[in-house]
């Protein structure tokens, strides 16, 4: 699939959490802003800052209505250990078989050997309105802040 681009439409997707549940965007979409966002690698500095800042705003983001879910190739049992060991508070899913990175069209960066951090901020229509492609990880924070906060 082409990479999504705001305006488009989110697409219907499912995959096992953190937990080992099955999570499906279907029972979260038309009800939240949604915040979501794919990472290269759990606990590595970027992404464990990136997780963090997500944690840190957690309530902020819940009091405005938004749910925020985080998304890599790593595993089930990766995601358990990185959400405990850093008490993340939001989901994240694992595309081991990175059909869901294809479905969005996130890129790979450095000669295709790292996966993209890229976020997306969707609104209670389901329409994208933000999509943020950097591998510095703090650049995401105020863009992604600034969208949920002018969807309310």
């Amino acid at each position: 699939m082409d990479e999504i681009k705001v305006g488009d439409k989110l697409p219907l997707f499912g995959a096992k959490d953190q937990n080992g549940d099955d999570f499906y965007i279907a029972s979260v979409l038309h009800k939240k802003v949604l915040v979501i966002y794919f990472y290269p690698k759990d606990d590595t500095p970027g992404c464990t800052k990136q997780a963090c800042f997500f944690r840190d705003q957690f309530e902020e983001f819940k009091d405005m209505g938004a749910e925020v879910i985080g998304i890599s190739s790593d595993s089930v049992k990766s995601h358990k250990e990185f959400a405990k060991k850093y008490k993340l508070p939001f989901t994240l899913l694992s595309d081991e078989d990175k059909r869901l990175r294809k479905l969005f069209g996130v890129p790979t960066n450095l000669l295709g050997l790292l996966p993209g951090r890229v976020t997306y901020v969707v609104d209670k229509k389901g329409i994208v309105r933000l999509v943020f492609d950097s591998m510095n990880a703090e650049n995401h924070f105020p863009k992604v802040l600034e969208m949920v906060k002018s969807l309310m």
